[in-house]
């Protein structure tokens, strides 16, 4: 059974053990706990703004505690529920969403949380691109958007001026990427681009990217009974190319998740696939060479123009099991979290996007984007165009395994062993086993 299928039954489990929890004693604040999955420089941003909170009035404490990478903090939250000291708040990384949805005896929608501790709140206030991801069929959240961000292409504006490119226009079109990598390369750096996160970026996004679908069902939106189409011609071509363009070191493979980001920090990989949430870490380790930031290419064979980029990121979960007190904290501490001064603070110390329409404008009108055109490139791509069924986002259980099948596929690509409609075959094979055994679990 699939991790995120064991989460998603484990809570519909305990939704019929729901217990009564005493009153805290005394006359403190209520503490209200929060795991999470931030490490570095971004869990300094978010233990800044609990602080802010916790100071601001005297009835809740919010206790923010890490609980290693998303995935280990779903983990933790399986193990806590079992010994009935689960927290009141969850970050789940968004494509853990069609796994949280479906547990619904386990969760308290954050519209149905708002709405009876009679807190103010506007859902509507919320970038659509973001709000629709954490929405149901009927548009009411489900969750509190928090940290989204969507890949951009960072370059090396100083190697673009070696190797005679115009540091002020990066790639707009995959065949543009390859010529500049290439030039760069003759210019003497030593690979072209690199990418992290490869699933999200090189397969989830080139999808909403181009408006292809990357599964049925509306890419998991419309039904359980989703499955991949990731082998499709577009998708093969794509890996393809840029397997043959790592023979040369046009493309170099540098790992997952955010691990290829060394390779652009040293000067190695003069471009780099990544997430905007990595836009403040780029700033404080590439100190030898001025960078840009450009949106996602585009291959021209396949779409005359862009779509729009997917979030990735992760929202909060309200879960149930504790006393009424502690819920109408929660929906006072989500509300000063979606307020415009804090989601600007939050967007500007982190990378990731302000999550509400009223604080990108915010950092619009105090210049921050002026200052920083870099930082309004993922916004920009994110709000292109509205969202189609095949560019809102992707709602498919057991996500998590399938974008390490994924991995392992197009790694299989990179060293050789497989080409590319071999690899992307099985990942699809593999995939829609996972998303059989989600279907089967919810049955």
């Amino acid at each position: 059974m699939g991790f995120l299928t064991r989460f998603g039954r484990t809570f519909c489990l305990m939704a019929l053990a729901v217990w009564l929890t005493t009153a805290q004693a005394g006359d403190g604040p209520i503490k209200i706990t929060w795991w999470h999955a931030m490490a570095g420089a971004n869990a300094k941003e978010l233990n800044h703004l609990v602080d802010e909170f916790n100071q601001s009035q005297s009835k809740y404490q919010i206790d923010a505690v890490y609980k290693g990478d998303y995935t280990q903090t779903l983990t933790s939250a399986i193990a806590a529920f079992r010994a009935h000291r689960q927290p009141d708040i969850l970050q789940v990384f968004e494509v853990g969403t069609g796994t949280m949805i479906n547990a619904k005896n386990a969760i308290v929608p954050v519209y149905k949380l708002m709405a009876d501790h009679h807190v103010g709140f506007d859902p509507n206030g919320f970038i659509p691109a973001i709000k629709g991801y954490y929405t149901d069929t009927d548009g009411q959240m489900l969750s509190m958007p928090f940290n989204s961000s969507t890949p951009v292409l960072y370059y090396n504006r100083d190697e673009f001026k070696k190797a005679g490119l115009d540091p002020d226009k990066p790639p707009q079109t995959w065949k543009e990427m390859g010529t500049d990598a290439k030039k760069l390369r003759d210019a003497g750096v030593n690979c072209g681009f690199t990418t992290g996160w490869q699933s999200w970026i090189q397969i989830e996004n080139f999808a909403a990217w181009h408006n292809l679908p990357l599964a049925t069902e509306q890419d998991g939106f419309g039904g359980t009974g989703a499955r991949l189409l990731i082998n499709k011609k577009p998708f093969v071509e794509h890996i393809a190319q840029v397997a043959q363009w790592s023979k040369n070191h046009e493309f170099r493979y540098g790992g997952r998740k955010d691990n290829p980001a060394s390779l652009f920090y040293s000067g190695e990989c003069a471009m780099l696939f990544e997430s905007t949430g990595l836009y403040g870490s780029v700033k404080a380790n590439a100190q030898n060479f001025k960078f840009g930031v450009g949106r996602l290419p585009l291959d021209t064979r396949i779409a005359r123009h862009p779509q729009n980029t997917i979030i990735g990121g992760a929202s909060l979960w309200v879960l149930k099991g504790k006393p009424d007190s502690h819920y109408k904290g929660i929906a006072e501490f989500f509300k000063f979290l979606s307020q415009p001064r804090q989601q600007a603070e939050w967007s500007r110390a982190t990378g990731y996007l302000p999550v509400t329409n009223a604080a990108y404008q915010r950092l619009k009108k105090a210049g921050f984007y002026a200052e920083n055109p870099g930082a309004e490139v993922a916004i920009k791509e994110l709000t292109l165009h509205k969202p189609t069924a095949n560019s809102k986002g992707l709602r498919m259980g057991n996500y998590s395994q399938i974008r390490d099948i994924i991995n392992e596929e197009l790694e299989a690509v990179w060293s050789g062993k497989k080409d590319a409609q071999q690899a992307l075959d099985a990942a699809v094979k593999r995939g829609n086993k996972q998303l059989e055994k989600f279907q089967a679990a919810q049955s």
